[in-house]
């Protein structure tokens, strides 16, 4: 597994890697399902570098590439949602790297759907994947995510089976949009650095907030 990128990421002279961990569940029964957009993330990011997600590292599907001369590292975790830190924990202690440099993408119900957040930290907003890692880093939620707003569930719908649905035409128009947004701030964090990368992200991503969460999906 010590290929040309690993030897370089373990270099004293390079910048030190960033992992990008989409959170989701395997399978073509979650595809397209609100609950694995962290996935999506990760294929639309992938795609733009041309990087193939077709090996398996760490209970993970594996992807690997550099934007200048910043390392990433790409995992979709295939342990299914609730145990995500089983193979987030061993990938970030495999290449020896600080939290702060581990970033995880995942839904959030918290958001409209379409609108992202850039953060440092955070909890876990009873997101079981979001815990699943926070165990596997010691209770340690000091490590950056991408957030992907999906929207609340109407009505009286109950939460597990909103998310487990997949989006009706609209919701993934928004959905896609925002993945190109996504993969623009990335490639922007790893020239930039996150903290001026989410400055700038979120200001844009606020004004979007406004306009969209009175809009239905």
């Amino acid at each position: 597994m010590l290929n040309g990128l690993a030897r370089r990421c373990f270099s004293t002279a390079g910048p030190r890697p960033w992992l990008f961990i989409g959170l989701g569940n395997p399978g073509d029964k979650y595809k397209g399902t609100r609950h694995n957009v962290g996935f999506e993330m990760i294929d639309a990011f992938a795609d733009s570098q041309g990087i193939s997600m077709n090996t398996v590292h760490c209970k993970a599907l594996f992807g690997q590439g550099f934007v200048g001369e910043v390392p990433f590292i790409l995992a979709k975790p295939q342990t299914y949602m609730n145990l995500s830190g089983e193979s987030t924990g061993p990938l970030a202690a495999y290449y020896k790297l600080p939290l702060n440099r581990v970033l995880v993408f995942h839904d959030d119900m918290g958001l409209p759907c379409g609108v992202l957040r850039l953060n440092d930290k955070g909890g876990h907003g009873s997101h079981n994947g979001l815990k699943s890692v926070i165990d596997q880093f010691r209770g340690n939620r000091e490590f950056p995510r991408l957030r992907i707003g999906i929207g609340r569930p109407p009505g009286q719908m109950d939460p597990k089976a909103f998310l487990l649905q997949k989006f009706n035409r609209t919701a993934q128009e928004r959905i896609d949009a925002a993945l190109q947004e996504g993969v623009g701030v990335l490639k922007h964090l790893l020239s930039k650095g996150l903290s001026e990368s989410a400055r700038c992200f979120n200001g844009e991503q606020k004004y979007k907030h406004i306009r969209l969460q009175t809009m239905p999906t």
